[in-house]
């Protein structure tokens, strides 16, 4: 889906304020409301807005301990992929994983209730058998930023076809 200045100026304002109104949009998109709410709905409908979401601050309801681990599998063959990759989506305490390149398969963001809580979510991965070779953990000691806007103002429109 080829994008323009307009679009990306929709996907900015409605990644920094899901609960924007119309009129508001179309203002900072420089559109009035209906083509500014029809190229909304576009976007959404090509899957480029995935859906809107509250952020919410974790610490602020119970302590968490923030874990990202890197694991390496054992074998490499597709249906090893497949089989992890379907039981890391199975588990609500990985809140993101990210298959990579490089010296390490995945890296995962786990968010667990506290250590103890974190190495019996490991524990049970190991006990399925989903071809984990080895892992290491970091336990997050400090959020120095995670920011979940994307620098869409910094994308190249103008004719350029996007990554899909």
């Amino acid at each position: 889906m080829k994008l323009d200045a307009i679009d990306l100026r929709i996907l900015d304002a409605v990644q920094r304020d899901g609960r924007i109104t119309k009129l508001a949009l179309a203002e900072k998109a420089g559109l009035s409301p209906t083509p500014c709410w029809m190229r909304l709905r576009k976007l959404e409908k090509a899957g480029v807005i995935t859906g809107y979401h509250a952020r919410i601050a974790p610490r602020r309801i119970a302590p968490v301990a923030s874990v990202m681990m890197e694991v390496t599998l054992a074998n490499h063959r597709q249906a090893d992929f497949e089989r992890f990759e379907r039981a890391i989506s199975a588990t609500p305490e990985i809140v993101a994983c990210w298959s990579v390149g490089g010296g390490v398969d995945y890296i995962l963001k786990i968010i667990a209730p506290d250590i103890d809580a974190y190495q019996r979510l490991v524990d049970g991965l190991l006990d399925r058998e989903l071809g984990i070779d080895r892992y290491f953990t970091y336990i997050v000691t400090k959020t120095v930023k995670d920011e979940t806007v994307l620098p869409v103002s910094s994308f190249t429109a103008a004719g350029e076809e996007t990554a899909s």
